[in-house]
């Protein structure tokens, strides 16, 4: 069965028009005949988007067992439509649905062959929600991976101005009226809005140039799109990398939004001179700059340099001015000056630095144990030479014995085998032994022996130059197999490098790789049925993990190299048929992905996990607070009562009354303990009803201040009449406020009243809980609010440590943040943050 097509649209905020959007598209697709449905819309009461709901078919929503209603998968795919429209991929499902996350229930529809139409906004998305959270200042618990919504075939940005989005917001088209005012001045200021829409272009610009990527390679396009300035900077290690890496870093700044990419070319056969902390020295030095580092491995520079620049649509190349000599530039052009000749459309900075003519060698890759220029010297001194040392040795004949003129063109013969190689060296032999023969042995000028000694020393003569020129071309290979397993170890420490910083995971590898070896693809991919024994040619057999580049290879038979990782495991890539030598690096990035893979998934179930972890956890500690905190307030009153009960004590007035006030206080303890364990349940659960309408401190206050029994009268209130109603619902804050000041009041010392403040600081409302006891540690201000902890406290029978932490939750509930200070002269400060009401 085909997968479903994905399409999401991306808001930068809510009431852009995203759930709009995607009802328009239903609508149109509906008219072109397409059977489209309504899985699910939040409509949030906005009538415009209500009225784009006529006339669609509407799945009934799944209700669970605790009154929840959420997305009914089994019932859209049964209906089996072409199209389902599905709103807020980020959501939450409630608790005791199949899926955790709603992305996971449109996984489960794409599958079964249906189409979804979904809406996401920008903060919604990993990897951006901490710093959407830094812009508004409100946490956004509710995020979908961003490699989710790049997988998707069609995303869509539903853009609007700030300005546009406040008016909106003005008129009543995104809330409702009485929570407008707070809106506009808190997450709906302009500076926010424009942030968020910066956020949104920027990620759906990735998105789009991912795409363009993919099509450039579906298509075998080369040139450069200058949609978007890219500077690559190539990189040798050497002394002047600092100072290209600074002057591409500023060719970048001066096009906003350009991408900096740094590039170090290994070359197939090794890189001798390569200096490793170099590199990895100025990788940091790139990655402080905002750019990425990347290595590539290729049989010649130059021309991987541009495929490498080609393959990203680089517009600008930086390299440095040659560090060889005269001499040397003379003999080969080298890098810069044949990237120059090749680049194209890529406009390419030749940049001068201290290093640049020191005449240091500059290595050049060869397909062969030799360098081109050592082969090409040889054939030279084969040639020419031996010709030209005979010319010289024939007006000396006479004086000179055979066996002397032998050992020069000998020594000559050698040279040529010790510079070109062994076919220059016995081209060489063979041609000076002629010469011998015809210049230098009985009868000279004729190709004949006469002595048949001369016959052993010239077969002598081509043995020992065919015997050195083996022993220099296999000492030639040697060092070039030193070399190549020199520059595996520095891939294989590059890619050690990017797993410990984190960048293990699998599209990550999967791009290094492909830009590595100069892939058209690489792909990971995981079989889903039984093996067969001729099933490496079926794709229907084979899913995709993930890939990278151009076309993916569906089977590992549509592939040009293929590495087996087990059997369910195989990553295949398209491009050039490696060699052995590059099957190894790649077998080793092969193991790297299956790694990742498996610890993805292991953190994906131990997400999954850890709210069943956090439920037996709760379950633990409230076993704990039954048997110990709840013991002591039930046995007092227990005793209270019982001895109230037993008519054959003669209790006198005052007796029963100090018996009936205990019995008291200890149900109003235990009370509290209950409703405390019950409403961090609630938090925990998700489901805790908040009720939030515009709530004066003067009232609420001297009800929290009543409820501390005993203690009323450690607590002195200071709240002006200035102070403006705060946006909260009135039980949960008095409960806060209670918390709050019975943790004060315990850790005051005696005599120390605790200080309640109340002040307006812009949009908010800062309520102020004042002690002066020992305070606590500016390390330790966020483990205060973790539940069924005291900090350090050894008394188990005045709490279950869940004061501050459900403080916290109800805190935040209502809007609101809640967080310690230092008391100055000593003690502790809890600032209880709310929003103004209107």
């Amino acid at each position: 069965m085909t997968r479903g097509r994905l399409r999401v649209y991306v808001g930068a905020a809510p009431g852009v028009g995203k759930t709009y959007a995607m009802l328009s598209e239903g609508r149109r697709a509906r008219e072109r005949g397409k059977d489209v449905v309504v899985g699910l819309v939040e409509d949030h009461g906005r009538r415009h988007t209500a009225a784009l709901l006529d006339g669609l078919e509407v799945i009934p929503r799944k209700r669970l067992v605790h009154g929840s209603a959420e997305l009914d998968v089994e019932a859209v795919v049964a209906r089996a439509p072409k199209v389902a429209l599905i709103d807020e991929l980020a959501h939450t499902n409630a608790p005791g649905s199949a899926n955790a996350k709603r992305w996971q229930d449109v996984d489960v529809i794409l599958d079964a062959g249906i189409d979804v139409v979904s809406t996401v906004n920008i903060e919604h998305l990993e990897s951006v929600s901490d710093v959407a959270q830094a812009i508004t200042g409100m946490p956004q618990p509710e995020t979908v991976p961003d490699e989710v919504v790049r997988r998707a075939d069609q995303v869509e940005l539903v853009d609007m101005a700030p300005e546009a989005l406040r008016r909106r917001l003005a008129h009543g088209d995104v809330y409702a009226a009485g929570e407008v005012d707070a809106a506009l001045s808190n997450y709906f200021r302009v500076g926010n809005l424009t942030a968020l829409r910066e956020l949104a272009l920027l990620w759906v610009a990735g998105k789009v140039d991912d795409q363009l990527g993919r099509y450039r390679a579906e298509h075998g396009i080369a040139g450069t799109w200058e949609a978007r300035e890219r500077v690559v900077v190539a990189l040798t290690g050497g002394p002047e990398g600092d100072t290209l890496v600074r002057r591409a870093a500023r060719i970048a700044a001066r096009n906003t939004g350009a991408d900096l990419l740094a590039v170090h070319v290994t070359p197939a056969a090794g890189t001798p001179g390569a200096d490793p902390p170099g590199l990895a020295r100025l990788r940091i030095l790139v990655e402080s700059l905002g750019g990425s580092y990347h290595h590539v491995v290729g049989e010649d520079i130059p021309r991987a340099l541009l495929d490498f620049a080609r393959g990203v649509n680089a517009t600008q190349l930086v390299l440095g001015a040659s560090r060889r000599g005269r001499f040397a530039q003379v003999m080969s052009r080298g890098v810069g000056v044949t990237a120059t000749a090749l680049s194209g459309s890529i406009d390419v900075h030749m940049v001068t630095h201290e290093e640049a003519s020191r005449g240091r060698p500059q290595w050049s890759p060869s397909r062969t144990a030799l360098p081109p220029n050592r082969r090409l010297a040889g054939w030279v001194m084969a040639v020419a030479g031996i010709p030209a040392l005979t010319s010289v040795l024939l007006p000396v004949a006479d004086d000179l014995a055979p066996s002397s003129e032998m050992l020069l063109l000998l020594f000559a013969v050698v040279g040529v085998a010790l510079t070109g190689g062994m076919w220059p060296a016995l081209t060489a032999a063979v041609g000076a032994s002629l010469l011998i023969n015809l210049f230098f042995t009985p009868p000279v000028g004729l190709f004949a022996i006469a002595d048949p000694e001369n016959i052993l020393a010239l077969t002598v003569f081509i043995l020992v130059a065919a015997a050195v020129s083996v022993i220099v071309d296999i000492a030639a290979r040697r060092t070039r197999e030193a070399a190549r397993a020199g520059a595996e170890a520095e891939l294989l420490s590059t890619l050690a490098g990017h797993v410990l910083r984190g960048e293990a995971a699998v599209p990550s590898l999967l791009a290094r790789m492909r830009e590595t070896f100069g892939l058209v693809s690489v792909t990971l991919l995981e079989r889903h049925a039984e093996p067969a024994p001729d099933d490496l040619a079926e794709p229907g057999r084979w899913r995709i993990v993930a890939t990278s580049g151009g076309p993916p290879a569906t089977c590992p038979a549509a592939a040009d190299t293929a590495v087996v990782i087990d059997p369910q495991l195989v990553l295949t890539a398209r491009g050039r048929l490696s060699d052995a030598a590059d099957r190894r690096v790649l077998e080793a990035f092969a193991a790297e992905a299956a790694v990742a893979l498996r610890h993805e998934r292991l953190e994906r179930e131990a997400e999954l996990a850890r709210p069943l972890a956090e439920a037996d956890r709760m379950r633990t500690a409230l076993l704990a607070a039954v048997s110990h905190d709840l013991r002591t307030p039930l046995a007092s009153a227990k005793a209270a009562v019982e001895s109230l009960a037993d008519t054959g004590m003669p209790w006198s007035e005052q007796d029963r009354a100090e018996l009936l006030e205990s019995a008291q206080e200890s149900l109003a303890k235990l009370e509290r303990l209950v409703i405390n364990l019950l409403d961090m349940s609630r938090l925990q659960a998700g489901v805790l009803g908040v009720e939030l309408q515009p709530t004066s401190l003067a009232d609420v206050l001297p009800g929290a201040v009543d409820d501390l029994a005993q203690s009323r009268g450690r607590v002195e209130a200071a709240i002006g009449s200035g102070v403006p109603d705060v946006l909260a619902d009135p039980a949960l804050l008095e409960r806060v406020l209670v918390n709050l000041m019975s943790n004060a009041v315990r850790y005051s010392p005696q005599g120390e009243k605790v200080l309640v403040t109340a002040s307006r600081y812009a949009a908010h409302v800062e309520v102020r809980v004042v002690d002066r006891g020992p305070g606590i540690p500016r390390e330790a201000y966020e483990q205060v609010f973790l539940p069924f902890q005291r900090l350090g406290d050894r008394d188990n029978h005045s709490g279950v440590g869940l004061g501050l932490a459900l403080s916290r939750g109800l805190a935040e509930a209502m809007g609101g943040v809640l967080v310690p200070d230092e008391t100055p002269g000593g003690g502790l400060t809890m600032i209880l943050r709310l929003g103004v009401a209107a």
